[in-house]
């Protein structure tokens, strides 16, 4: 079976997101997992994701179960561009490769609608992508199979002829669910290695 589209998730395979790179500036290095795990960091932001409300709102409901913790809360949104790290390079090269062979690329990404805009100004290679679908601006987010189809529909995906890349197993699993050729996304070698054997350039 030949495949004529390429799905990018984008933090974790493009980008290099992770939100210790900011609470490492604001905690010692020993309390900032903790602190994480407190607030139920990694529940909030994706709920996030798939929200269309402001952060505003985000942080004041967050903030008032965890009160003693609100100046911290307030720095996600606040100061998000320090949560990210820079391009995975060699992700990004191989994106490069498929663009220049002529392969449809595509990005289906779970993201803030209000903070996407700072990843759009920052990576240049974003704009290799023939369109980007972004949870938040959708108000649902992966692995809720909403969010794919949202992708096949406005692209015109046919799932038995797209690749989708992404390093989140429940994202890997819901995207094979739907017929896609689901790949787990490791270090960009290996993802290399794995379109080449589908027969992408």
């Amino acid at each position: 079976m030949g495949f004529d589209a390429v799905v990018f998730d984008l933090g974790g395979v493009l980008i290099d997101w992770d939100p210790r790179y900011l609470y490492r500036r604001l905690l010692p290095e020993r309390e900032v997992d903790e602190f994480l795990t407190e607030i139920g960091f990694a529940e909030w932001n994706h709920a996030q994701d798939a929200d269309l409300r402001p952060w505003a709102d985000a942080v004041a409901a967050l903030s008032a179960r965890h009160p003693n913790r609100r100046d911290l809360i307030a720095a996600y949104p606040a100061r998000f561009a320090e949560t990210l790290g820079g391009p995975i390079h060699g992700t990004v090269e191989l994106l490069r490769d498929l663009s220049g062979a002529g392969v449809p690329l595509f990005a289906l990404t779970n993201w803030s609608a209000a903070l996407f805009p700072v990843a759009r100004q920052r990576f240049d290679f974003l704009d290799l992508f023939r369109g980007i679908v972004v949870s938040g601006e959708e108000g649902v987010a992966k692995p809720d199979p909403a969010l794919f189809r949202v992708a096949f529909d406005r692209f015109g995906l046919q799932p038995e002829t797209t690749v989708y890349v992404d390093d989140f197993a429940a994202n890997v699993s819901a995207g094979a669910s739907l017929g896609l050729h689901a790949i787990a996304f490791h270090d960009a070698d290996r993802l290399r290695s794995d379109l080449a054997a589908l027969g992408l350039p």
